[in-house]
């Protein structure tokens, strides 16, 4: 073996001392770019999967946030609360306090609150109710202290446009007044209706706002028998704002016959739409109170397919 002079063996030293604090850089910097990279592709993922307090039986309580993470899913859609007959939501997240820990939270668990729900009004009725303006000005107010641009408002059983089409005009009317509030304060409010897609197509018309777009729910043409792809294709990539991407309750997603998931992605894809997925429903009829198993099995399929 060749033999080192002094010099030379000083220098190796030196080199083997400095091997393992490279390595323990080089650890550090590749888990740096890791969590980066991890970072980076989820605030720009084309499609993100989301779930909503009111159905994980947390409606607008800070413990759906930790439970959406646990899960697995992206974002979670908070809760206006309870409506009844009162002049507005039941809204705990004007105060300053609360809101404060829903954003910190939100934060700390890098999970996205990405939708307001006024869910209130599946049960009360928009077109007639004298007080609707307050409450859609709550939810704004309420989405601008928080950064959330999109707000969820079913019209529910007394404003269905299908069963009941004398109501209409105030539908209409009073959509047009939510359009004006919400471009003012440059949020979307998404609107779940029980028509078909050519018929929304034709009330978005009428309402005339690009802040009132269709909150998609895959439950309602399946339920009617209207072929789901069909529909998305006929209101396009700028009707729609979210979608509510399961079915009714009786089996997963992944077992349910009435949805093919990836030819209802790769037509998302072609019309170049992009968005958040929300996940409502599609327990299995068996356990439906499984939270954890339920909206974990849901949640794990379509970030499968669509991510």
């Amino acid at each position: 073996m060749h033999s080192m002079s002094p010099r030379q063996f000083k220098k190796f030293a030196l080199l083997c001392d400095l091997v393992p604090l490279w390595f323990k850089n080089a650890t550090l910097i590749f888990t740096l770019l890791s969590i980066f990279q991890l970072g980076y592709s989820q605030k720009n993922q084309r499609y993100k999967i989301g779930l909503i307090d009111l159905m994980l039986l947390k409606r607008q309580k800070l413990g759906a946030i930790p439970l959406t993470k646990q899960i697995g899913a992206d974002g979670i859609e908070v809760d206006m609360g309870g409506l009844g007959n009162r002049r507005t939501f039941d809204n705990q997240l004007l105060v300053d306090s609360v809101r404060k820990q829903f954003l910190d939270k939100a934060k700390e668990l890098n999970i996205e609150i990405f939708s307001f729900a006024m869910t209130g009004y599946y049960a009360q009725s928009f077109c007639n109710r004298e007080e609707y303006k307050r409450s859609i000005e709550d939810c704004i107010t309420t989405m601008k202290l928080m950064n959330v641009k999109t707000a969820f408002l079913p019209l529910g059983v007394q404003c269905d446009l299908k069963k009941n089409p004398s109501v209409r005009d105030s539908v209409v009317a009073r959509l047009k007044v939510a359009g004006k509030i919400a471009e003012q304060a440059a949020v979307i409010i998404g609107i779940e209706t029980a028509l078909s897609a050519k018929e929304e197509v034709e009330l978005l018309k009428e309402i005339n706002s690009p802040a009132i777009k269709i909150y998609f729910n895959f439950s309602n043409p399946l339920k009617e028998r209207r072929d789901l792809i069909t529909e998305l294709k006929t209101l396009g990539r700028d009707r729609i704002c979210m979608i509510h991407a399961t079915n009714k309750d009786s089996v997963w997603l992944e077992n349910d016959p009435q949805i093919d998931m990836y030819k209802v992605k790769k037509t998302l894809d072609e019309m170049g739409w992009s968005g958040w997925l929300v996940i409502e429903r599609s327990r299995d009829a068996k356990k439906p109170s499984d939270v954890k198993e339920n909206y974990g099995a849901n949640t794990a399929y379509l970030k499968k397919v669509f991510q």
